[in-house]
């Protein structure tokens, strides 16, 4: 579907970028199982009560033993390309960010190309940014249609956490939930889409899963020791984000040419209520201008700027112009946000 770009304001800084690139259209995709406080409480030492408090979730999905993190995935992009006016048939590459692939090898991102029939496009997988994988495949599909001969290029977030969660261990538990959410990128009138990013990392292993690889293969005892779940030092992962999270957001504002009270949605990643809370308080901005989700899906990991990105757009929320930050932290830690400013279509 063709559609006629509308006015553009003056020209703002983009990062070098020579093609304004922004989102054309979103989807996601969440399981039909609903797994609630209560549920996880009748076989944890928790309560609906202390999760609540902790993290402000009330429930989450978890995926249907018969499915994988790559349905999720054709199911979020198929809503993507349908919003977007987009066939598969003319995507130039295919990002899937996601640390819970169906698995080691083949390229999951290559599994959702060929359910798609996106014959032409490069399928690309980006494994260990962990919940920053969003906005890190936002930041590289950007820059990939900067080649003069890309058009559109699709981004998904995808987790399947409740494979990789603990069912015995509380501290991960309840945190985490499974879904997908998509994003096709596409050429907009200059001064529109990605106007400016800011990027960080520093070296932790507080939130891992320490076996399945060439540090620690698969074996009969790192099964025994439950070393293939996610391991994660909650009080450590709160006070990374909060530190991070408020800094790269003003960063890639200020770069946009723009103040904090200019932006008028913040997607930022799904982690916990009470840092999305500190997060917000410290950058001096109402909580309101914060799409929040995060208490009916839990952390959904990649998924989540996706998700809550898809939720605003779909309510029409996000108008013509309006400026917004999507910005996310994720194990490692990695951490990032991305300023742009929204290109409607008539």
């Amino acid at each position: 579907m063709n559609t006629k770009l509308l006015e553009a304001p003056a020209p703002v800084g983009a990062e070098g970028l020579r093609v304004p690139t922004g989102v054309v259209g979103t989807g996601m995709y969440l399981p039909a199982r609903i797994v609630t406080n209560a549920d996880l409480a009748a076989t944890l030492d928790t309560s609906n009560d202390w999760i609540i408090r902790k993290t402000g979730i009330r429930q989450r999905r978890f995926l249907e033993p018969e499915e994988n993190t790559s349905d999720m995935c054709v199911k979020a992009a198929r809503q993507a390309l349908e919003n977007a006016g987009v066939s598969a048939g003319e995507l130039d590459a295919l990002i899937v960010s996601t640390f819970t692939f169906d698995q080691l090898l083949p390229s999951t991102a290559l599994i959702v190309k060929e359910a798609l029939g996106a014959d032409r496009a490069v399928p690309l997988d980006i494994n260990q940014a962990a919940c920053a994988g969003g906005v890190y495949g936002l930041w590289l599909g950007s820059h990939l249609l900067q080649n003069e001969r890309a058009s559109y290029v699709l981004v998904i977030g995808a987790e399947c956490l409740s494979r990789v969660t603990d069912p015995r261990d509380r501290a991960t538990r309840v945190f985490f939930g499974d879904a997908a959410g998509a994003a096709v990128l596409g050429q907009v009138a200059e001064g529109y889409g990605l106007l400016s990013c800011d990027f960080g990392s520093s070296l932790s292993y507080c939130v891992e899963i320490p076996a399945g690889g060439s540090k620690r293969p698969t074996g009969p005892h790192t099964v025994a020791d439950r070393s293939h779940f996610l391991k994660m030092e909650g009080r450590e992962v709160l006070r990374e984000a909060v530190a991070h999270l408020p800094e790269t957001i003003t960063n890639a504002v200020r770069r946009a040419r723009s103040e904090l009270g200019e932006v008028q949605h913040f997607f930022i990643h799904q982690a916990n209520l009470n840092i999305l809370k500190q997060v917000m308080k410290a950058l001096g901005c109402p909580i309101e201008r914060a799409t929040i989700n995060v208490d009916r899906y839990g952390n959904t990991g990649a998924a989540t700027v996706f998700t809550v990105l898809h939720e605003a757009m779909d309510r029409g929320d996000v108008r013509h112009g309006d400026l917004f930050v999507i910005s996310g932290i994720g194990a490692g830690f990695l951490w990032g946000s991305i300023c742009m400013r929204h290109h409607a279509t008539t």
